[in-house]
Formats: structure tokens, C-alpha cells, sequence
């Protein structure tokens, strides 16, 4: 079955051996040229790829350092609001107490101004009345019984407020 044939093995190896010493004359050189040329390319490559990582890296921390910043000024914002809206609330309910002062003030000066006139009107009509009553009481000459009459239907006259 398996015969082995010194002729072939001999014609083999110098095939063989003739194909590599052309491969070596002619292309082997060019082989490793590409060979060289694809491991400088995979090199930068790879150098690129930790350059943009670093950076990346680099990109990454100043963004953090602006959002730690952003974050910082957005608390500063939001306390001068809640500063400024307690203020704000502040000056409004003073000008409330103000405005509720002043209208309790004009309301107790138009109570006041009203009660005087009323006071004066009642005592007009006191007067009126104290001159009516006296004037009857003059012209006539009167018992207990008529005083009491007169003064009941001098009360009587009164207004009821």
C-alpha cells in the first residue's frame, strides 16, 4: 500500500527548496515589508487608541468638575431665590400690616367722627327737647303726677338708638 519512493522524496525536497529560495529572492521581502508596514499601522493604531482614552479620561474629569460646578451654582441660585422670596414675602406682609393699620386707623377716625356727630345731633335734639319740656313746665303749673306724664312722653320722643 504505502510504498515509499526515494525518487519522489528527492524531486520533492528540491521543489521544495527551489521554492523557497525564489520565494526568498522574490517575495519574501516584500512579505516582510507588508509584514513590518500592518504591525506599524496596528502600533499607531493602538497608540491613537490610548492617546484618545487618555483624553477621553481628561474630557470625562473636566466635565465631572463642571457638573460639580454647574450643581454648585445651581444651590447658590436656588438659595438666593429662597432669599429673595422671603424677603419679597417679608416686604409684602409689612405693607399688609401697614395697609390693615391705616384702614383700622380711618376706620376708628369715621367711627369717632361719626359718634361726635351723632353726640351733636343728640344733643340738639336734647336741647330741643330739655326747651320743649321746660317751656311746658313753665306755662303750666304742674303736679308730680303731670311732671312724670311729661318727662314719660319727653322719653318717649327720644329716637330708640
Amino acid at each position: 500500500m504505502l510504498q515509499i519512493n526515494p525518487g519522489l522524496i528527492l524531486w520533492t525536497i528540491i521543489t521544495f527548496i527551489l521554492l523557497v529560495f525564489l520565494l526568498r529572492k522574490f517575495a519574501w521581502k516584500s512579505l516582510l515589508e507588508a509584514l513590518h508596514a500592518r504591525e506599524e499601522s496596528v502600533r499607531l493604531s493602538l497608540e491613537k487608541s490610548e492617546q484618545a482614552k487618555v483624553e477621553a479620561e481628561h474630557l470625562l474629569e473636566e466635565n465631572k468638575r463642571q457638573m460639580a460646578g454647574a450643581a454648585d451654582e445651581v444651590r447658590r441660585i436656588m438659595k438666593e431665590a429662597e432669599t429673595n422670596a422671603e424677603r419679597k414675602r417679608i416686604e409684602i406682609e409689612q405693607e399688609a400690616r401697614q395697609r390693615a393699620e391705616k384702614r383700622l386707623k380711618e376706620a376708628a377716625e369715621e367711627i369717632l367722627r361719626l359718634k361726635e356727630s351723632a353726640l351733636a345731633q343728640l344733643r340738639g335734639e336734647v336741647a330741643d327737647l330739655a326747651i320743649s319740656t321746660a317751656s311746658k313746665i313753665l306755662s303750666e303749673t304742674i303736679d308730680e303726677k303731670k311732671h312724670k306724664k311729661i318727662i314719660d312722653e319727653a322719653l318717649a320722643k327720644l329716637p330708640k338708638n
